[in-house]
C-alpha cells in the first residue's frame, strides 16, 4: 500500500513539473543587470554599452523598461556583443554606481564607448525605432578619409577639425585616433589622409593636427605620444571643446544640467566680431574659472525673453549678464565694448558673484567704500586748547544727540535682483520627456 502511495505521489510530482514548463513561458531580457561587482567586466566588453539608469519606483522608468528591454533584444540579434551591449542599472540597490555617474533624474540613458562615459547623455525619443537609429549612428565611423591634402584643404572651414596623416588604417596611431574621433564626434570633425597622399606631412611619422575654424595654414601639432589614448583624448578635448560656446535652444537643457553659472554675452547677430572679442577677453582675463562657471554666448534676437526679464531690448544689445540660477545680474560698466577689455574686470565681475557682493549690492547699494585716512598736519606752535576758531570747529564736530537729529527718509529698493530664466530650460520636476512626447 506504501509503495502505491509513493508511486501515485511520484507521478503527481512530474505530472506538475511538465504542466508548469509546458505553460510557463519566462520573460528573458538581452540587456544586462548591471551591478557592483560587473560594472567595469559589462563596460569594457563591448565597444558601445547603452545605459538605462532607473528606479523601480519611477513612473516614467517602469514605461520606459519594456521599451529598452524589447530594443536589447533587437540590438543582439543585430550586432555581436564585442560591438555594442544594453545595460541597465537600478539605482535604489546601486547608489554607488548612481553617485560616481552624476545620477539625478529617472530614467537617465548614457552611452559609454570603449569603457568611457559620453558626456552628452540621450535625450531623443525613446522607442525601439529611435533606440536603434540612435545606435547604429554611434558605431558609423566618425573619420572622413581623404586621398590628398588638397582634398582635405576643401572642407569646411567653419568647423574645428582634427587631421591625422597616417600609412594606413591598420597601424596603432590610427587605431588610437579613431577612438578618440568616435567619442568627440558632436564636438570636432575627424579627417585623415593615407599613405601616398600623406607622405610629405609624414616625413618623421604618423602626425595629428587640430585646425581651428576660418584657418588653413596654422594648424596645431600634437606632440605628445600618437598612440596613446589618455594623452591624445585630453588634447583632443582641449582643442575641440571651445572656451567659450553658443547657447541654443537645442542645447540650453544640458548646459544648464551641469550645473555651474552662466556668464552670458547677449549680442546681434550683425555683430558677431564683438562676440570673438569677448572669446578673447575670457581667454586672457578668467580662463582659470572655467570650472567654476559657463561662458556662453547667445543670440540676442532668439532669446530675446531673458533680454525683457532684465528689462532689455534688442536696441541694448550687446549685454552681458551672470545667469547663477537664482538671479540674473547684468554686468555694471557702461560702455561694455570698451570696458570688457579693461585687464581684470572680467575677473572683478565673477569675484562679485563668488563673494556674494552681487546680491548684497542689488538689495544694501554700493558696498561702503574706507575714508581716507585723515592728514595730519605739523604745527610745532600750536598751544594747548588750541584757538577759539578751533575750538568751535572741534565742538562742531562733537557727537551729538540722535535725538535731535532729522529723520532721514527711507530710501527703498527692489526685493531682489531678476530671477534666473535659464533654469526654467532644465529638465522638468515632473519628467522632461513628456514635454516633448517622447513616451
Amino acid at each position: 500500500m506504501e509503495d502505491i502511495f509513493r508511486r501515485a505521489l511520484n507521478v503527481a510530482i512530474w505530472t506538475a513539473v511538465l504542466m508548469c514548463t509546458h505553460f510557463y513561458h519566462p520573460t528573458s531580457s538581452d540587456s544586462i543587470q548591471v551591478q557592483q561587482h560587473n560594472l567595469q567586466d559589462v563596460l569594457g566588453r563591448s565597444e558601445l554599452v547603452f545605459v538605462n539608469f532607473y528606479a523601480d519606483w519611477c513612473h516614467f522608468s517602469q514605461k520606459l523598461k519594456p521599451i529598452f528591454d524589447d530594443t536589447a533584444t533587437q540590438i543582439s540579434s543585430e550586432f555581436p556583443q564585442e560591438k555594442v551591449a544594453l545595460a541597465k542599472v537600478d539605482c535604489n540597490s546601486e547608489t554607488g554606481i548612481a553617485a560616481k555617474y552624476h545620477i539625478s533624474k529617472y530614467p537617465t540613458l548614457k552611452l559609454f564607448r570603449n569603457g568611457q562615459v559620453l558626456k552628452k547623455e540621450y535625450r531623443g525619443q525613446r522607442s525601439i525605432d529611435a533606440f536603434r537609429t540612435y545606435i547604429q549612428q554611434q558605431l558609423k565611423d566618425t573619420i572622413v578619409e581623404h586621398a590628398t591634402v588638397e582634398e582635405l584643404d576643401s572642407t569646411d572651414e567653419n568647423k574645428r577639425r582634427m587631421i591625422g596623416y597616417f600609412e594606413n588604417k591598420e597601424s596603432s596611431a590610427y587605431q588610437t585616433f579613431a577612438r578618440v574621433a568616435g567619442g568627440m564626434r558632436d564636438d570636432c570633425q575627424f579627417h585623415a589622409v593615407l599613405g601616398e597622399g600623406a607622405a610629405k606631412e609624414r616625413a618623421n611619422g604618423d602626425v595629428v593636427m587640430f585646425r581651428a575654424p576660418h584657418t588653413k595654414f596654422e594648424d596645431i601639432v600634437y606632440t605628445g605620444q600618437i598612440d596613446n589614448f589618455e594623452l591624445l583624448n585630453q588634447w583632443s578635448t582641449d582643442k575641440c571643446i571651445p572656451l567659450v560656446r553658443e547657447i541654443t535652444f537645442e542645447n540650453a537643457e544640458e548646459l544648464t544640467e551641469e550645473g555651474l553659472p552662466f556668464l552670458l554675452l547677449f549680442y546681434h547677430p550683425d555683430d558677431r566680431d564683438f562676440a570673438k572679442t569677448f572669446e578673447v577677453e575670457v581667454a586672457k582675463q578668467i580662463f582659470h574659472e572655467r570650472t567654476s562657471i559657463n561662458f556662453l554666448t547667445a543670440d540676442g534676437l532668439k532669446f530675446s525673453h531673458p533680454l525683457s526679464h532684465l528689462g532689455k531690448t534688442a536696441a541694448d544689445l550687446p549685454l552681458l549678464a551672470i545667469d547663477s540660477f537664482r538671479h540674473m545680474y547684468i554686468f555694471p560698466h557702461k560702455d561694455l565694448k570698451t570696458s570688457i577689455t579693461t585687464p581684470g574686470i572680467l575677473k572683478q565681475f565673477i569675484d562679485d558673484l563668488h563673494s556674494g557682493k552681487l546680491h548684497r549690492e542689488f538689495h544694501q547699494g554700493p558696498d561702503p567704500t574706507p575714508p581716507p585716512p585723515p592728514q595730519v598736519e605739523q604745527n610745532n606752535e600750536e598751544q594747548p586748547g588750541g584757538t577759539e576758531e578751533q575750538l568751535n570747529q572741534e565742538a562742531h564736530h562733537l557727537p551729538k544727540d540722535k535725538a535731535q537729529e532729522p529723520e532721514q527718509p527711507v530710501v527703498k529698493s527692489p526685493t531682489s535682483p531678476p530671477e534666473s530664466t535659464f533654469k526654467k530650460l532644465a529638465p522638468s520636476r515632473n519628467r522632461y520627456t513628456l514635454l516633448r512626447d517622447e513616451l
